[in-house]
């Protein structure tokens, strides 16, 4: 048995302590929040102040690893998840005729919930474990570190309600993680931390299908794009629907859009959001925003070695990113899954445990980040970019990459690799590398010689005028 201290009571903290708590190991899990959330989803969901975790209220698409690693760790808790009301979405069930099935495709499936639905479930788990203690309204305010060799060693932490020992720490605190501050406090190196700001802001709203209205507009895309926004939709549970508007944090609009008969406006101007909006609805909130964001990944290894041994990261304090690709959820419950698989070693050899949880994230979670940070870095250079009123079609890889896309919506064996990608199955060069959905690419062009890439959303006019500004007027209004 490894007695575990996590810091932080969050989806990857108290998910992270399951795993851990049903292999018998005992764990206490200190959250700051005092809330504990209840069989009232959207009272939690839209009334529970959580300065700490300030994409609770956007939207999730919950990854198909999220799905993979409940049913594996805790099947009951995804139990209690679909008898709360989320859902599931088949990603090759767009086509009319279901593909022949291949090994894998069962799983290629995202889980319909707003994030409150997984966090109600895991808070209602935790407190059936016998092994586990979850302490609300007492975060861990420092470490215990100890110097039994050249390389300190963590042997538990310190919070309000006094001193606790652990042989393994897990801080699971989030992307305001104080690790750093810790470990400067216990006469430790720094953390190697890379960051890259973000230019992005999101903006939604969240609304509800009537009960006698029909559940989705059929056979639509939930994305729509122009070369300066993106407007979107995400089914979630219980017939809700959220609509998000992305635009760049310079852009001229952006403050209106926080004026929900503005947002609606605008959001109306792109043909997916349209079709739900089309559909009887009610609305549930205001428009919620969201931004300052960043990707950061966190790393207890430097040049020389562990800094510490004893404390490992979980979750976006390993690694947050922008969430566009809805990955944070996903990473998070795949890496407590390791750290529980692997807890014993914690105690027997927290050096080489340290050593080797660090060698597995830089190999399994490395790559989205590094996928992340460098469509941001597209994605920012395209939505602020003062041409966008007008942009070039885009050429060479950019135009493969939109006729992928496209062809994807035709061609199952494409669409495969898309959602293989989207569900952090396989990457880019593996998923769209291989000879036969290259082949498969090649052959749509033939049919396509003329294909041009495009946006479905609007011109940035209309947009304007949708918004209730000119372009002068929006300019006085950034």
């Amino acid at each position: 048995m490894t007695r575990v201290a996590i810091a932080g009571g969050g989806i990857s903290g108290l998910a992270s302590a399951l795993f851990l708590g049903r292999r018998g190991h005992a764990v206490t899990v200190f959250e700051r929040d005092g809330h504990r959330p209840g069989d009232d989803l959207d009272r939690d969901f839209f009334a529970w102040h959580r300065p700490g975790v300030p994409q609770a209220v956007q939207p999730h698409g919950l990854l198909a690893p999220v799905r993979d690693v409940l049913r594996s760790e805790t099947p009951d808790v995804y139990e209690a998840m679909l008898r709360r009301g989320a859902g599931e979405r088949d990603e090759l069930a767009w086509f009319p005729e279901r593909p022949p099935v291949r090994p894998g495709d069962g799983d290629l499936v995202t889980v319909l919930a707003r994030r409150i639905v997984l966090e109600a479930a895991l808070h209602e788990a935790v407190e059936r474990e016998p092994g586990i203690e979850l302490r609300r309204g007492d975060p861990v305010a420092g470490l215990v570190v100890e110097r039994p060799g050249d390389i300190p060693r963590v042997t538990g932490v310190r919070s309000a309600s006094g001193a606790y020992d652990a042989d393994l720490v897990l801080d699971a605190s989030g992307r305001r993680s104080k690790v750093n501050g810790w470990l400067a406090e216990g006469g430790c190196r720094d953390a190697v931390v890379e960051n890259q700001r973000i230019g992005i802001a999101y903006f939604c709203r969240w609304y509800r299908l009537r009960a006698d209205a029909p559940r989705n507009p059929g056979r639509i895309m939930n994305g729509s794009a122009s070369s300066f926004a993106v407007g979107g939709v995400f089914p979630s549970d219980n017939g809700t629907f959220a609509v998000s508007l992305t635009v760049s944090t310079a852009d001229p609009t952006r403050a209106v859009l926080k004026d929900p008969d503005a947002f609606e406006r605008v959001a109306r101007t792109f043909p997916a959001v349209a079709a739900w909006l089309a559909l009887e609805h009610e609305a549930l909130s205001d428009v919620l925003a969201m931004g300052g964001l960043d990707n950061r990944w966190t790393s207890l290894v430097d040049g020389t070695g562990p800094v510490v041994a004893g404390l490992v990261g979980v979750g976006d304090s390993v690694m947050h990113t922008n969430p566009t690709f809805g990955q944070g959820v996903a990473l998070g419950l795949r890496a407590g899954q390791w750290i529980a698989r692997h807890a014993d070693d914690a105690a027997r050899d927290p050096v080489s445990f340290t050593e080797e949880y660090h060698r597995w994230t830089v190999r399994e979670l490395r790559p989205w980040f590094d996928t992340q940070a460098a469509s941001d870095l597209a994605s920012e250079a395209q939505l602020g970019s003062p041409a966008s009123r007008d942009p070039e079609p885009p050429t060479g890889a950019a135009r493969e990459r939109a006729a992928r896309a496209a062809c994807a919506l035709e061609d199952p064996v494409v669409m495969r690799a898309r959602a293989q990608v989207r569900h952090l199955v396989l990457t880019e060069e593996q998923a769209y590398g291989t000879e036969e959905v290259r082949a498969h690419v090649a052959r749509w062009l033939e049919r396509h010689p003329d294909f041009v890439p495009g946006f479905d959303g609007p011109e940035r006019e209309e947009w304007e005028s949708a918004a209730g500004l000119s372009a002068t007027k929006a300019a006085r209004s950034a």
